[in-house]
């Protein structure tokens, strides 16, 4: 079985950064790819904070933190990000354009022995496969927000991928920290996006249909099963540009004029007006100091 060392995370969004932090942290060496050096430079904040966050929820020491980061480099040219990779992890844009001209240049720069896995939240690898130029080393490995605490890691093949290599990126979930959870067959969302797009879906549905506003339907679904969140504060971790291209993408390949409907209303009230989530300071909330946490929002 092949020991994987240097991975490259390609994408360094929050989900990305969230990634190649985690893997750094556990003594692999990362590459991570975006690009252009603005973006870069915006990755290396994010992961900086990822520091103070892992001294607090994981006890880590200064000392373990910085030599995570110090086994992180950062490069907007593709063919030298990947130049050593033992895996790619692609976490670019939900956009299937985007991803395959990705796939189809990575394939052309990337070593014989690279493999390649997909972090989309809705798409599947064998829509990708082909674009690869090596479907039996192709895969989707998708995890949770907030990583280092939503531990999952979930392991899909596609009809193609070789069952070795499935094996060893399990191995490889395992070795950074994570619960892997094998997926035999491909399932668009996975297991955990299978239950939550369309809890998410429904709460979206609700406010384009102005039945209720946010913090309605946040309290509704706080109060009515415990949970600790509602469906718009999580949409604020996910992201909302994340779940915009989502719903977008149903729209456009349905046709459904009420997921265009949501759409809209996330582009022209959020995405517009760089309301993007808990990482710009205001989504559907406003941070550092959201109303849902609040110690009188679950009151009358």
């Amino acid at each position: 079985m092949m020991e994987y060392k240097n991975i490259t995370v390609a994408g360094s969004g929050v989900l990305g950064s969230q990634i190649a932090y985690q893997t750094a942290f556990h003594g692999f060496n990362v590459s991570v790819y975006d690009i252009n050096d603005e973006a870069l430079n915006v990755a290396k904040e994010r992961i900086n904070k990822l520091k103070d966050v892992y001294k607090a929820d994981l006890n880590a020491t200064d000392a373990v933190v910085d030599s995570a980061f110090k086994r992180i480099s950062f490069n907007s040219d593709l063919a030298k990000a990947v130049k050593n990779a033992d895996l790619v992890i692609e976490a670019i844009p939900e956009v299937v354009s985007i991803k395959t001209d990705f796939y189809e240049k990575l394939g052309q720069v990337a070593p014989e022995k690279t493999v390649f896995a997909t972090n989309s939240s809705t798409l599947l690898p064998s829509q990708f496969a082909e674009a690869t130029g090596r479907p039996g080393k192709f895969l989707a490995l998708h995890f949770a927000n907030e990583i280092w605490k939503n531990n999952t890691a979930e392991v899909m093949k596609h009809p193609g991928t070789d069952e070795s290599v499935f094996n060893e990126v399990i191995e490889f979930a395992k070795a950074i920290g994570m619960v892997a959870l094998p997926l035999h067959k491909e399932q668009p969302g996975y297991i955990l996006n299978s239950l939550l797009v369309p809890f998410l879906d429904a709460a979206q549905t609700l406010l384009a249909r102005e039945v209720a506003d946010v913090e309605t339907i946040d309290k509704t679904w706080m109060i009515g099963t415990g949970a600790p969140l509602g469906p718009f504060a999580i949409l604020d971790i996910v992201g909302v540009t994340t779940a915009y291209h989502i719903v977008s993408a149903k729209a456009q390949a349905t046709g459904n004029p009420e997921a265009q409907k949501v759409a809209d209303l996330m582009k022209e009230n959020y995405i517009d007006k760089g309301k993007l989530g808990r990482e710009t300071g205001e989504g559907f909330y406003k941070y550092p100091n959201p109303s849902f946490a609040q110690p009188d929002f679950l009151k009358g």
